[in-house]
């Protein structure tokens, strides 16, 4: 040991003297001129070199320091420590090769982060440097301008690396970033300085998972080229969950997570009931005024389903398809989906059936057809269930569905619910795959529905393919709140069907309406011929199901016409259309366990504008959906305008499910 760091053992052991503010000025004067040597600059915005590779800087400079300051032995403390520090910043022992650097930084360029002061997300930041020191300052400003900082994305999951990632910012002289996904960067935070940054929102998912089929915005339509539309009605809801969960985790969704008609048909809605003497569901018309553009119009159609007794329905046989796979494991996923099912079995009746399927690496029963009275049983099944392995969905779809055809009976419901986040990694994983085998399991009368659950790898593209094409419906559910609305209060709508291959096919009149566009339902597009064709499969309507839809119409010579008229194009003969009838709709359906379709028809007559709340309450949340995913078509509208129209047009809200969209519609507006 050197006579020096002999003084410094001995300093230390000795008493702590009476401070001496004198020395301690000059004492941090010196280690503030010696850390500057150190570091090679005496610059505050100072190039960042190599770390050491060995910690002889760090003696070096102890003992250069205790050389330079002659002072009474109790300040070598100080000094020591203020070294001490200054060396653990310099030299950084995470690695051989020295501090890594995000890719943004710059030499003499040093840029300052901060999280936005009111986004409870830890946003993707980008970096954009206020006062460059060296260089051509447009060329380098331009090439930092808008690039991520490595490692300071939003986390989709509510884990520890999220909740630190939105509680903190790091700036760019941390420590290393972690390298496996879901770490969070530690580090030293910087001084702030707002004006160095810009928060961007939403940003990709820090494990990058999540999948989406993306199906592009329905275009404006002009009437004269093109004047029918023709779509298959829908009742899934998984979307609107989804994007809440997300907006109560910190971040806006991804855009390709919106689907508007999922989001509009949530919520339950005060309909006209039926006269099931003339059909199993009531439809309606109206034209409203459109909240975002002053000169277009909707036109709102309303489906209601009816609402048959339910005492003397047939026994269901009910088979549980629960992923059981290790990505599963999370407290989102495998627990909260047994907590759902416990609710579920609360609903049934003695002599309804239940058997319970998992798949991880392979499948398997793991109950046998069980009486629903048996609850103790079916209870102890669901309780030892526990994840690991792969997803073999493929083999768990085809043991489920032979089991299902085995419980049947004439006379019987069948159903398949699928328990899963998607992520279907062995056997068949092609979404195309997987709609060919449940279009040809579905020709049996068992239905498929898929409730998803969690975040990280949740495959929605898989969920929409299986559910859309195995007639049955596809719920997100991320709290036990959402598993009592899908599973109790409308276990009914998802389990009975009353009319099936519901198409919906509207005739716009050009000579009242230049353009339109249909609001949502991208992935339930059908060709025109597809509407008289009793092949083509459509969606479904649950007993009590209602179903929404919105065109946003242009009146001819309106001043918000987006398409040129056409040189060549042939003016619509008014005098052979009726006046005042701006469009024809057209509904198809079958009777469950019918092959051939029935006919409902009605016009949208000019003028007949039935304001109700229910349809404002529909505008307002197809708006805040629009907005969520960046639509074109709003103009000037606010989330706060689709919050007020919300709001206003709230009405009874038994359940409270409009007021919750209205929180979410105030906190996406905090949020951006």
């Amino acid at each position: 040991m050197s006579d020096e760091l002999k003084k410094l053992a001995s300093v230390l052991h000795a008493a702590t003297p009476e401070p001496d503010d004198t020395a301690r000025k000059a004492a941090i004067a010196a280690a503030q001129k010696s850390f500057a040597q150190i570091q090679g600059s005496a610059k505050p915005a100072r190039p960042i070199p190599e770390a050491p590779k060995k910690s002889a800087a760090f003696w070096r400079g102890l003992k250069d320091m205790i050389a330079q300051i002659n002072l009474k032995p109790a300040l070598y403390i100080t000094s020591c420590l203020v070294v001490a520090g200054a060396a653990f910043v310099t030299y950084q022992p995470w690695g051989s090769g020295g501090p890594v650097v995000p890719d943004v930084l710059v030499q003499d360029e040093m840029p300052v982060v901060e999280m936005a002061e009111q986004s409870t997300a830890a946003a993707d930041v980008r970096v954009k440097i206020a006062k460059p020191v060296v260089g051509d300052t447009k060329k380098r400003k331009d090439s930092i301008q808008n690039q991520p900082v490595a490692g300071l994305t939003r986390s989709s999951e509510t884990n520890v690396a999220g909740q630190q990632m939105r509680k903190q910012a790091f700036a760019p002289s941390a420590p290393p970033m972690m390298k496996s996904e879901g770490q969070a960067l530690g580090g030293f935070v910087g001084a702030i300085a707002p004006q160095d940054y810009d928060i961007i929102q939403p940003a990709p998912s820090l494990e990058g998972g999540d999948q989406f089929a993306g199906e592009p915005e329905n275009p404006v339509k002009t009437t004269a080229e093109s004047p029918v539309s023709t779509f298959s009605i829908d009742v899934d809801t998984a979307s609107y969950s989804y994007i809440r969960n997300a907006i109560m985790d910190g971040h806006l969704p991804d855009a390709d997570a919106v689907r508007i008609e999922e989001m509009v048909n949530y919520f339950p809605y005060d309909y006209t009931a039926p006269d099931i003497s003339e059909a199993p569901f009531s439809t309606a018309v109206s034209v409203i005024q459109t909240p975002w553009n002053n000169d277009t119009q909707l036109v709102h159609i309303a489906i209601q389903g009816a609402k048959p007794a339910l005492d003397s329905r047939p026994p269901l046989n009910l088979v549980f398809l629960i992923d059981t796979s290790g990505s599963m494991q999370d407290r989102n996923k495998l627990p909260l989906l047994k907590q759902s099912f416990r609710l579920l079995l609360s609903e049934l009746r003695p002599t309804d059936q239940v058997a319970i399927v998992t798949y991880a690496g392979s499948a398997g029963v793991v109950l046998e057809p069980t009486n629903a009275s048996d609850r103790k049983t079916i209870l102890a099944s669901l309780n030892r269930l526990s994840a690991g392995g792969s997803t073999a969905g493929q083999a768990g779809l085809q043991q489920a569905y032979a089991l299902a055809e085995q419980m049947g009976s004439e006379g019987e419901i069948g159903r398949v619910l699928l328990a899963t986040d998607g992520d279907f990694n062995v056997g068949i994983s092609d979404p195309d795959a997987l709609k060919k085998f449940v279009e040809k399991k579905r020709d049996s009368g068992i239905y498929l529905s898929v409730f998803g659950f969690g975040q990280g790898n949740y495959r929605d593209d898989m969920m929409q393919v299986l559910a859309q094409n195995g007639n049955g419906t596809a719920a997100y559910i991320d709290t036990l709140a959402e598993a009592q609305k899908v599973l109790v209060d409308q276990v009914s709508g998802a389990l009975f069907p009353i009319a099936n291959d519901v198409k919906i096919q509207v005739e716009f009149n050009p000579a009242l309406i230049a353009e339109y566009r249909l609001i949502g339902y991208e992935t339930r597009a059908l060709r025109r011929e597809d509407f008289n064709n009793d092949k083509v499969d459509a969606g479904e309507i649950g007993a009590g199901h209602s179903v929404t839809a919105l065109y946003e119409i242009t009146p001819v010579g309106s001043p918000a016409l987006r398409n040129d008229a056409l040189r060549y194009a042939k003016q619509a003969p008014a005098a052979l259309i009726k006046v005042g009838e701006m469009g024809f709709v057209k509904l198809r359906y079958k009777n469950p366990g019918e092959a051939v379709s029935k006919l409902l028809e009605m016009p949208i007559i000019q003028g007949e504008r039935i304001i109700t709340p229910e349809a404002n309450f529909a505008a307002a949340i197809a708006g805040f959906g629009q907005l969520l995913k960046g639509s074109d078509y709003t103009g000037a509208w606010t989330l706060a305008d689709a919050a007020t129209l919300a709001q206003d047009n709230k009405g009874e809200d038994r359940f409270g499910y409009r007021a919750e969209a209205i929180r979410l519609m105030q906190l996406a507006k905090s949020l951006r």
